[in-house]
């Protein structure tokens, strides 16, 4: 169970990697505004941290991490291509990676939650944990900017 448990809970800090650096990737040729571009690297640089991370401890455990789908991916561009069309404010663009901040934000706080603490690695949750953190504060950072 606990390996099981494991897998799951970094199958989830790995796929939150991959999707927040693939949407920082559409959006940045979207972005002209340069203090919103320099946040966005420097998450960027985070998620690739941790994501680089994530995909060391599944190697060192035997864990096979699944990327997002081609189908995925080309939903989450088309979607962010329309909406940065429409509106490519600094605002509307710091609203739309709160969005995809707080889905992050619940997907790691229901995989934490369904843990049991003693049947957890502590490395991936360690890693876990560390990704959540980092999370909540670009999501403070983000709604700033939509003010």
């Amino acid at each position: 169970m606990e390996i099981k448990k494991s897998e799951e809970l970094l199958a989830e800090v790995h796929r939150n990697c991959q999707l927040a650096l693939q949407s920082i990737s559409d959006i940045l040729p979207e972005t002209e505004d340069g203090d919103l571009r320099e946040e966005l690297m420097r998450q960027h640089e985070e998620y690739e941290k941790i994501g680089g991370r994530a995909a060391i401890l599944a190697k060192d455990k035997n864990i096979e991490l699944k990327n997002p789908g081609p189908i995925k991916k080309a939903m989450m561009w088309s979607s962010i291509k329309m909406s940065t069309m429409k509106d490519d404010s600094r605002a509307h663009i710091a609203e739309m990676m709160t969005q995809g901040t707080v889905m992050g934000i619940t997907a790691l706080k229901s995989s934490l939650g369904e843990m049991s603490r003693d049947l957890a690695d502590p490395d991936v949750e360690t890693l876990a944990r560390e990704l959540l953190s980092a999370e909540e504060k670009f999501e403070q950072v983000w709604k700033s900017m939509i003010a």
